[in-house]
């Protein structure tokens, strides 16, 4: 999918203030069972079609709003995901400036994890 050049622009800065991992990174990390969230942050609609194993669902759009009561610990870590790694990279930044110390953002997305035939779960 074809974005805004102006959306582009804004994702290509805060993908240089952030962290980023890969599908086969957070599956590693499920696999040696490490303590962390992963939180798929697509809307209700997306997530009706599959999300992640392991992942837990809060849209970007209340994230930041419940994000200290879902996680208080602000050096928690915590992988975020989103359906191509846009949405996610802004959110990470926006988890940065709230004193989030260790968020990353998952680059490819959803559509990256399901091209490396990692599992999923069916939507709610």
């Amino acid at each position: 999918m074809g974005h805004n050049p102006g959306f582009e622009r804004l994702v290509e800065t805060r993908k240089s203030e952030i962290r980023e991992c890969g599908p086969s990174e957070v599956m590693a990390r499920i696999e040696r069972g490490e303590a962390f969230h992963f939180i798929d942050i697509r809307e209700d609609h997306e997530v009706a079609q599959g999300y992640a194993q392991g992942a837990i669902h809060k849209g970007r759009g209340i994230l930041e709003r419940d994000i200290e009561e879902m996680i208080p610990d602000k050096n928690a870590e915590i992988v975020l995901y989103c359906g191509g790694g846009y949405r996610s990279a802004l959110s990470a930044a926006n988890l940065q400036e709230m004193g989030y110390t260790q968020v990353l953002s998952m680059a490819g997305g959803i559509k990256a994890w399901r091209q490396a035939g990692y599992p999923l779960e069916p939507g709610p």
